[in-house]
């Protein structure tokens, strides 16, 4: 592995982690009401486009730090939308 790659390790950890831990958060919680679905769409769209221009289709890091990352983004986002749905629903 070379430097570039050693670095890559840190942001392919911290944002799927990150992400997934406001997930779990927004469930164990059962509310959605702490989260911005626009925001965590948009974040979702950035992840996907940052992928595509680093041109790193192969590499680990780049797969788990963006498109894992994304796919947890857009769970958020229909997480949201559905607690939402659910709560104008009852």
């Amino acid at each position: 592995m070379n430097i570039p790659q050693i670095v890559g390790v840190l942001p392919a950890i911290v944002f799927p982690s990150a992400t997934l831990l406001h997930l779990v958060r927004l469930v164990k919680k059962q509310t959605a009401a702490s989260a911005n679905a626009l925001t965590w769409l948009l974040f979702g769209f950035a992840n996907l486009a940052v992928y595509v221009y680093a041109e790193r289709y192969s590499e680990w890091q780049a797969i788990l730090g963006m498109l894992v990352t994304a796919v947890i983004d857009f769970a958020i986002v229909g997480y949201v939308w559905f607690s939402r749905w659910a709560k104008a629903r009852a």
